[in-house]
């Protein structure tokens, strides 16, 4: 079914996130001509793209001849104060502003818009880029059922969406689901290197990392079972996996570790959004 809006959609920000929900939309069939995009700097490949795609681009959107269905802010958090003063003055009473930046609060939004505009956050990760973002949201009081509705067939574009019951969630959302990513991309680049310590070219080493990373994942992604038990479904007792893994599960070890990481991620979070 293709994705269907009332009105047109406006889209703050073209850069990697962005451009993956836009890309993703208009692959569930939103016509071009129901988009408006606001980027001042576009890349040469997004520039490329909208241009053959026919969608309007301009440096600042001032006035539209209809409010808009929904406003993405898909900006850098340290800009959204400039940016979105002039983007709340085009909503409408319906419009539903969506906000994709990290640490900025449902109240930060609130302040700018009219009493009664629906607001969401939503925290989408890079895999959006190939259709595989897990994103989390939530709603101010505001917000209708109907209007969710919208936001997670609009995120639905590009991955899964889940909707939390409290908004001080989103900041363990952004240090697991967020932030994950580079976290996955980190083990693919030790596994590399350790395979090159471990007398594998460079070249080879990489390949298998990179293979084997991605592989697990689509296998997690793909089964029944949880991680857990993949897991032990790979070791056997006293086999190479066992030797492994008793380095990585020690003291200290891979969890302790991501612990610890999840925990720096949600301080910096909640730092971020004060």
């Amino acid at each position: 079914m293709a994705f269907k809006l009332d009105g047109p959609l406006l889209l703050a920000g073209a850069g990697k996130m962005g451009g993956a929900l836009l890309e993703g939309l208009m692959a569930q069939g939103l016509p071009a001509a129901q988009i408006i995009v606001q980027e001042p700097s576009p890349s040469a490949g997004s520039a490329e793209f909208l241009k053959r795609a026919g969608i309007r681009c301009e440096a600042m959107i001032t006035a539209l001849d209809e409010a808009p269905s929904v406003i993405i802010a898909a900006v850098k958090p340290q800009v959204m104060e400039d940016v979105l003063p002039p983007l709340a003055k085009l909503a409408g009473p319906r419009t539903i502003v969506l906000s994709i930046a990290a640490g900025k609060t449902l109240a930060s939004f609130e302040r700018h818009l009219p009493a009664g505009t629906s607001v969401i956050r939503a925290m989408p990760n890079t895999p959006a880029q190939v259709g595989r973002s897990v994103t989390a949201c939530v709603s101010n009081a505001a917000t209708s059922a109907e209007q969710r509705a919208t936001a997670t067939a609009l995120l639905s574009s590009v991955g899964s969406v889940v909707w939390l019951e409290e908004e001080a969630d989103m900041d363990a959302v952004t240090a697991v689901s967020g932030s994950g990513p580079a976290y996955v991309f980190l083990v693919a680049e030790c596994l590399a290197d350790a395979g090159r310590a471990a007398g594998l070219s460079p070249e080879l080493a990489a390949t298998l990392a990179r293979a084997t990373v991605a592989g697990a994942g689509e296998l997690l992604y793909r089964s029944d079972l949880d991680a857990a038990t993949l897991r032990r479904n790979v070791t056997s007792p006293g086999g190479t996996t066992a030797a492994a893994l008793e380095v990585l599960m020690g003291k200290p070890g891979l969890e302790e570790l991501m612990r610890e990481a999840v925990a720096a991620a949600v301080r910096r979070s909640r730092e971020l959004s004060k």
